[in-house]
């Protein structure tokens, strides 16, 4: 007779799943995918290092589905803070502030997300992240050119030169290795992502709006 999974066993074996991804994103948020060692994911989950082979073909596999799944949740982020009232350029500024400030929030896991050097499988899943996030823009500078609030210009490139300028301006901020006080215990935080939003808006209208 051949060998028929139960319901019980599926489940038992998406929960293990499941743990052991929370296990590997809790390492990556503290310090990044190179702190994420397989032995130490294990060690957090409490399983053997070959469970974790059986739910995933390798490490750069795991890493690219624990980034796969943090990105979504940060790309969901900034729709929502597209999604209110306000013209095109009132929700891109909120969209733009949300990014920068859930970004210096937790920095370790921004750059991880925006910046780490990572495997080559990673940073397929890193360029369908910036798309994603280009793709919001897009369509709201499109409806920004509409309302008449933004000049009309190419909505794909400019919408890739906001998703540049702001993980760009990011980078030396949440380095690990910057010298500067870490984000969070600067009372110029304000003042950097109101500089990276105005930035990013005057080259959108030709404004400092």
């Amino acid at each position: 007779m051949a060998y028929r999974e139960t319901e019980k066993m599926r489940e038992r074996k998406a929960r293990a799943r499941q743990n052991i991804i929370e296990r590997t994103w809790e390492c990556v948020a503290e310090g990044g995918f190179r702190s994420a060692r397989i032995t130490r994911i294990a060690g957090l989950a409490g399983v053997a290092t070959g469970t974790i082979y059986r739910h995933f073909e390798s490490r750069e596999d795991l890493f690219a589905e624990i980034f796969r799944l943090a990105t979504q949740r940060e790309v969901d982020k900034v729709a929502e803070a597209l999604n209110v009232s306000g013209n095109a350029v009132e929700r891109l500024d909120n969209a733009l502030r949300k990014f920068a400030q859930r970004a210096l929030k937790g920095p370790m896991k921004a750059w991880a997300l925006i910046a780490e050097p990572v495997d080559p499988k990673v940073e397929e899943e890193r360029l369908v992240y910036r798309k994603a996030y280009a793709s919001l823009f897009e369509q709201a500078i499109r409806d920004g050119i509409a309302e008449g609030c933004i000049p009309n210009q190419n909505a794909r490139l400019a919408s890739t030169c906001l998703v540049g300028a702001i993980s760009e301006s990011l980078v030396g901020p949440l380095s690990p290795t910057q010298t500067d006080i870490p984000p969070g215990q600067d009372n110029n935080e304000d003042e950097l992502v109101n500089t990276i939003v105005c930035f990013c808006i005057r080259g959108l209208t030709g404004t400092r709006s």
